[in-house]
């Protein structure tokens, strides 16, 4: 079953929509309505992408790490968002502490509300 904070795989687009290779993707929330439709954001181990007080990074030393299901230290890009079919999501990998979720949450909600 599908929930918030999983990171699971996915075929992430390019900005350009072309095919994207296969990577992890955190779960943000399930959209409101009948669809299993799922706002994802791309997770990504190049960390020169990071976006400093935005994007969010996890490292290996960090308590919920493991539980995370990522190889290496990555970042959480907020910005870079889907909504996708939860049927075309591969599976789950693992899951973020809850307190990180809420944190990315928060700062992609600032952000809407600022722009």
């Amino acid at each position: 079953m599908k929930q918030a904070g999983q990171v699971v795989l996915f075929r992430f687009p390019q900005t350009d929509l072309t095919e994207g290779k296969l990577r992890p993707a955190l779960l943000l929330g399930k959209l409101p309505g009948e669809y299993d439709d799922w706002l994802i954001c791309m997770i990504s181990s190049q960390m020169r992408h990071a976006i400093p007080e935005f994007d969010e990074i996890i490292g290996e030393d960090d308590p919920d790490f493991a539980e995370s299901g990522l190889k290496a230290a990555s970042v959480i890009r907020v910005g870079r968002l889907a909504v996708v079919q939860g049927e075309i999501l591969l599976g789950a990998v693992g899951q973020i502490a809850p307190e990180r979720l809420q944190r990315i949450k928060r700062r992609l909600a600032e952000w809407l509300v600022e722009s």
